[in-house]
């Protein structure tokens, strides 16, 4: 995808709707469009600062809504919290998922729409399982017994999250097929 200056903006736009999406009231744990972006950013933006840069600066966008409403008493989530530098990464890493989408099609992109929560679930539960602070790992002993416990807790998360990737993967990789198959049909031969 060559990134022309309106194709940013609508990236931008793109980032900063889905920052103000996740940080709508009442919308269920885990359903928000950042692991689709992540997956989409790595298939389809070459420009690897940018397939980096778009999903983790809405991320980080909505963080920043959090901790203002935490911090003026509008909401009980903190945006900014022990050990989030950890998620910062892992979710970067979910790009890479999107690296190994060579041909953009329905199979593969349920194939990494599962990939990207399910690895990001794993991973995520087990780092803050393994936390080192009283506040990390939600008390869980570090035993596997623990482990298992603190994956436990996340599965409601990891359902909606899975469901989420698949809904809005649909939406990103269905609207980019569209408007490519527009910009074909209106190029000259």
């Amino acid at each position: 995808m060559k990134l022309n200056k309106s194709l940013i903006w609508s990236l931008l736009l793109l980032t900063l709707v889905a920052a103000l999406y996740r940080i709508i009231p009442g919308r269920p744990w885990g359903f928000a469009p950042q692991w689709a972006m992540a997956v989409f950013s790595g298939a389809v933006i070459r420009n690897k600062k940018w397939a980096f840069a778009l999903p983790v600066l809405s991320m980080l966008i909505s963080d920043i809504i959090y901790q203002a409403l935490y911090m003026k008493g509008l909401s009980s989530i903190e945006g900014f919290y022990d050990g989030q530098w950890q998620n910062y990464l892992l979710f970067a890493l979910l790009v890479v998922i999107g690296f190994f989408i060579k041909k953009i099609n329905v199979q593969s992109i349920f194939i990494a729409s599962l990939v990207a929560p399910s690895g990001y679930f794993l991973l995520s539960n087990l780092v803050l399982w393994a936390g080192w602070s009283g506040t990390r790992g939600l008390g869980r002993p570090k035993t596997f017994s623990g482990l298992m416990q603190c994956y436990t807790d996340a599965l409601p998360f990891y359902g909606t999250s899975v469901v989420a990737t698949i809904v809005f993967s649909g939406i990103l990789f269905g609207t980019y097929y569209l408007i490519s198959k527009k910009q074909t049909t209106l190029s000259p031969a």
